[in-house]
């Protein structure tokens, strides 16, 4: 039993941070896709092969019992499986798992469209899949990339690559879905707790463009900055202010007065930097370029770094900008909402080669 692949990475259209309070963000799932291959085993072995290379350990109802510490690279994986086979909950045969690595940017910077959490999202999709389980393979995924996190992030980049589309999300509390994965009833408790805030929005009508500013940020980093600066009380006021810009966002998402949707951009990111200084010199030239071109645009995430999404009123005038960017040396991404997690007729051959290495 095997199979192939894939999930899409994620940039924030609006309420980054806010969604971190209780507000509502807005999330388009994008290519570059992260393949991925997973094969059952006859053994109880399991194997996470990345490119950097391969971690092995046994399966047990309570987790895998790697045989090493697990390094950095392969938290998330190994952070799914273990949770996945609490799920299942009984001893059950082994299998591998192969992932590619995330989209890089010149320099290996990473692009900042959510490697870890495709990642997350497809190592819980092989796991049902092998295990034959029917567990929710969201909840599963939300549980697991905010655990190792630390309990930071919003769970709106795994919520976006699962689901694919544009979305509007709010931030899944995980709490009880921890608490229950250490004592047996874990299964049980994905099936009763309350479904994911999540919910599919039109398809886009105004075009779309990524612009990676050459640097690379820590997302966990910038959200103990920002937490630390502002008290309960600012954050409410930042989460009011962030839902109204942002259902403005999302009406102008589906066409009509691109003038207005453009300064509804340019509110959400001048919030956004009411938080501290998360604005770098690479995205205040991108943004100006884009202004010139009479297009409007924000930072997209924590901010410190990775890239800004840029909006044009129509296709003819995204190429304008995109040549215009690329010429002046910024890496772009031409913008198209991307399915969700789903099977590929096709393997990877890499992925399959490192599984076929193993004994």
């Amino acid at each position: 039993m095997d199979r192939a692949l894939s999930a899409p990475g994620k940039l924030f259209i609006s309420g980054e941070y806010a969604v971190l309070w209780g507000g509502v963000s807005r999330l388009a799932a994008v290519a570059p896709r992260t393949a991925a291959y997973v094969r059952r085993r006859q053994d109880s072995r399991v194997h996470i092969c990345l490119e950097e290379g391969t971690l092995q350990g046994l399966t047990t109802p309570r987790g895998v019992k790697w045989d090493r510490d697990v390094p950095a690279g392969f938290s998330f994986v190994a952070r799914t499986l273990d949770e996945a086979l609490r799920a299942h909950g009984r001893a059950s045969v082994g299998f591998d798992v192969a992932v590619a690595p995330g989209a890089l940017g010149p320099g290996g910077h990473k692009l900042g469209i959510g490697g870890s959490a495709s990642a997350t999202v497809l190592a819980a999709e092989a796991a049902r899949y092998v295990l034959e389980e029917k567990f929710d393979v969201l909840k599963l995924a939300l549980t697991a990339h905010t655990l190792g996190q630390g309990g930071k992030g919003s769970g709106g980049d795994v919520a976006t690559s699962f689901a694919g589309g544009a979305v509007r999300y709010r931030r899944y509390d995980i709490t009880a879905l921890a608490s229950a994965a250490n004592t047996g009833r874990f299964n049980a408790a994905l099936a009763e707790s309350p479904p994911v805030d999540l919910w599919r929005m039109p398809v886009p009508r105004v075009s779309m463009l990524y612009a990676f500013t050459g640097e690379s940020a820590s997302t966990k980093l910038l959200i103990d900055q920002v937490e630390a600066r502002l008290a309960e009380a600012g954050r409410k006021t930042f989460v009011e202010r962030s839902d109204a810009l942002g259902h403005a966002i999302e009406d102008g998402l589906g066409g009509g007065d691109f003038r207005a949707f453009s300064e509804a951009v340019k509110a959400q990111h001048a919030l956004l930097l009411e938080l501290g200084p998360l604005e770098t010199e690479g995205m205040r030239r991108v943004l100006a370029i884009a202004a010139s071109y009479h297009c409007a645009g924000k930072l997209s995430g924590a901010g410190g770094g990775d890239g800004c999404i840029l909006f044009a009123p129509d296709a003819e005038a995204r190429e304008a900008l995109r040549q215009g960017l690329e010429s002046r040396g910024f890496l772009t991404l031409t913008l198209d909402v991307e399915p969700g997690v789903r099977g590929e007729a096709q393997t990877d051959a890499r992925l399959r080669g490192w599984v076929d290495a193993l004994t």
